[in-house]
């Protein structure tokens, strides 16, 4: 019988310290750090005993990401190797195992291998290093299964399909003999399909058929089936479990169509970094990062730039509903040949690993905005399309007319422009894909970055800027929803993120996301996630700060407001309050227009009064002609309130779990320039990943907490005025993580 149990604990590092995976070799500060730290080889070793129950079995360690080029090796031996920093690969130790304990020794190298994706030019984002995905050790039977796909065919159809194909794992080259059996059930357990048959080869196709009254897999309603696999031979039983949707999804000349239905798309790109630890957060952050995208900013897709992320962030897209455009490694730059070597490869080990997610909708096979290659990318598509061609292929470009020889043109195009005082000037904000193309006929399009390098951002830029971002992101939207040829947009990006001297700004961090590196949201986050339905969340944040000096000579205009409400009312001080409705002349295409105030509404003398002398002031948002929400802005701010919230109260051992620290005055708000540090201190069962003493910025800050045993962990964030708070966190009595 399979196990898989969780190999994280106990790895000595660079001989001296004891740690647990996912682990950073350098734990780096905030910002303003030399990357060449972590540009060197690391060591990392583990001491573990010889089973008796193993004898007979196949023995084998699953790395599910190292940065990079690994080299395993075992009691001094060296027993194998993988160079690809973002794929799984697994190393066998059957043949090399001794009696009593067995020392396993990774050596790691995260220097910029120029013959390695995507090194060898400037990248615009850190890869740190470490082993900073899980580890498992695998036990099985001598015949067991192996790799696995399941295709699912009449999606929608009334009577649906399903086909499988097993590779079956024989390290020692024996008879394959056995019985197979195969079921699907739904998510209560009830058995929907079943399959018997006879294995005497080392692969397994089939197919179960006439399934009915089966749901598809939507962003609205993500449903997923199970699948069982198990083998039965003379020499054990094995089984695994997967998950699977039903699906179509096609990009057309006419748009994107998710089972048969138009999706305009509305997504972001994402990093998988953090701030302190790098890479090397597990399971909770990369759940918490896609609940971040599909429910705080109410994204439909996100793209992985610029390569294959962690399958706990995939498997948490599926269940919740985030389409995925998945790319390979690379920035720009294409190297010699064994490098292109490598990036064939790369896009067959990721779409091996992932070609069960049902929220992956696309395949990226080109390196992203890199010069044509068409010998290389006939090569990367001819790979995608063999193993999979129920997905089509695109290859982001920031070229104009650079060559179609993916299935979806996707394209960065990145526009300038201002946004000036009270000014409602439209400008035109992404150009026609004929015009990017140079083909005289439409063709699947999908633009995939926009803004990010072209108006960065910080959390505490002036709101005049602040308000530019948004503006930015919006009228790019905008011209998304409106153009039919368009599948939709991916803004660039999500989330800040540490990068090279030779981007970004100069402390070392690209300002780009409509969020910060701690998730912390932006204003133009709320461009995003106003495009929600009201049934969904409703939606009402006012671009301000709320601070008379904030704006060039002064004054309240004008004045944005992203919400999803029908009309707005601004009650400010003791003046006639406004009732505003959404800007549809400048914004005729948003599912949900922002409310924009400014002289248009208002008579010369009324100008003259708002905002000479600094008032409270009211947001009120309306549906159906009744308030439906409201936020309250004080003209005389002061810190109130010392807020600590962890996204998640109880957490599994060994896992991550992050906390938000904010300074609110006392209408609940963010003070947004309130400078001064907070202490952090962790006790119990966990610790503190990041300094003690942090700054805030912006009015707030974040840390991550490691869960290291079973029990409490207990928080106390202090602040010299505000005083201290303290919080716990329960850790689940178990064990950890182990694979999907």
């Amino acid at each position: 019988m399979r196990t898989v149990t969780v190999f994280n604990g106990d790895w000595l590092f660079e001989g001296k310290d004891e740690v647990c995976l996912p682990h950073t070799a350098v734990e780096l500060p905030f910002s303003y750090f030399d990357e060449k730290v972590y540009q060197r080889e690391f060591k990392y070793e583990k001491i573990f005993w010889m089973q008796s129950e193993w004898i007979g079995k196949e023995i084998s360690v699953l790395f599910e990401a190292v940065m990079s080029n690994a080299k395993v090796f075992l009691n001094g031996e060296f027993i194998g190797g993988h160079k690809d920093g973002y794929t799984p690969f697994e190393i066998r130790l059957t043949a090399h195992l001794e009696n009593g304990h067995n020392k396993l020794t990774v050596i790691i190298d995260g220097s910029e291998n120029p013959n390695i994706p995507p090194f060898g030019g400037r990248i615009d984002y850190l890869t740190f290093a470490g082993i900073y995905r899980d580890v498992f050790l695998k036990v099985t039977e001598p015949l067991s299964i192996g790799l696995y796909k399941v295709e699912t065919l009449d999606a929608m159809a009334a009577s649906k399909s399903v086909a499988v194909t097993i590779e079956i794992d024989n390290p020692r080259n024996h008879n394959v003999l056995g019985q197979f059996y195969a079921e699907i059930t739904d998510l209560s357990g009830d058995v929907l399909a079943e399959k018997s048959l006879l294995v005497d080869s080392k692969e397994i196709s089939f197919i179960l058929d006439n399934l009915i009254n089966l749901d598809l897999w939507d962003i609205q309603n993500p449903v997923l089936y199970t699948l069982r696999l198990r083998l039965d031979t003379d020499s054990g039983r094995d089984t695994v479990t997967t998950h699977f949707g039903f699906r179509t999804a096609e990009f057309t000349p006419d748009g994107f169509f998710l089972n048969g239905r138009e999706v305009k798309i509305r997504g972001l790109n994402r990093h998988q970094s953090y701030p302190y630890s790098g890479y090397a957060l597990g399971k909770n952050a990369q759940e918490r990062d896609a609940e971040i995208l599909k429910n705080d900013l109410k994204l439909n897709l996100v793209r992985t730039s610029h390569y294959p992320q962690s399958k706990w962030f995939l498997d948490h897209c599926d269940r919740i509903g985030l389409l995925v455009f998945e790319e390979i490694p690379g920035w720009q730059h294409i190297g010699e040949d064994d490098w292109k070597t490598e990036t064939i490869e790369n896009v067959g080990r990721m779409i091996r690993r992932d070609w069960n997610h049902p929220s992956i909708i696309l395949w990226g096979v080109r390196i992203n905005e890199s010069n044509d290659d068409d010998a290389l990318y006939a090569q990367t598509n001819r790979v995608a399309h063999e193993l999979d061609p129920t997905r089509q292929t695109a290859g982001v470009r920031y070229i104009s007319e650079s060559n179609m020889l993916e299935d979806v043109y996707t394209m960065n195009d990145f526009i300038l422009g201002d946004f000036e005082n009270g000014g409602n000037r439209p400008r035109t904000a992404l150009r026609s894909q004929k015009e990017i193309t140079g083909l005289n006929n439409s063709v699947p399009y999908l633009v995939t970055e926009f803004n990010g390098h072209m108006f960065p951002t910080k959390s505490t830029d002036q709101e005049q800027r602040q308000a530019e971002h948004v503006i930015r992101h919006l009228e790019v939207l905008d011209a998304a929803y409106g153009d039919d040829n368009i599948s939709g947009a991916i803004g660039w990006c999500a989330f800040d993120y540490n990068t090279h001297k030779d981007f970004g700004s100069g402390d070392r961090i690209c300002h780009h996301g409509v969020m910060d590196m701690f998730r912390e949201p932006k204003f133009a986050a709320y461009a995003y996630a106003s495009q929600c339905e009201p049934s969904d969340e409703i939606i009402l944040k006012p671009v301000t700060f709320w601070a008379r000096g904030e704006r060039n000579i002064g004054g309240v205009l004008p004045l944005i407001v992203l919400t999803n409400c029908e009309e707005i009312e601004l009650q400010y001080g003791d003046h006639k309050p406004k009732m505003i409705k959404p800007d549809r002349e400048r914004f005729p295409n948003l599912p949900n227009a922002p409310v924009i105030i400014d002289r248009r509404h208002f008579s010369e003398d009324e100008l003259g009064l708002w905002g000479m002398k600094w008032e409270d002031a009211v947001f009120t948002g309306y549906i159906d002609g009744k308030p439906a929400i409201e936020q309250r802005f004080t003209s005389e701010p002061v810190p109130t309130v010392l807020e600590v919230k962890a996204d998640m109260a109880e957490i599994d051992l060994k896992s991550v779990v992050r906390v938000i620290v904010r300074v609110l005055d006392q209408a609940g708000n963010k003070l947004p320039f309130f400078p001064e540090p907070v202490t952090i201190d962790v006790s119990g069962a966990g610790r503190r990943i990041g300094p003690r003493v942090v700054p805030l910025r912006a009015g707030s800050t974040g840390f991550w907490v490691q869960s290291e045993d079973n029990g409490l962990i207990k928080l106390s964030v202090s602040h010299d005025r505000l005083g201290t708070v303290d919080q716990k966190i329960q850790v689940r009595l178990g064990v950890d993580n182990e694979p999907s």
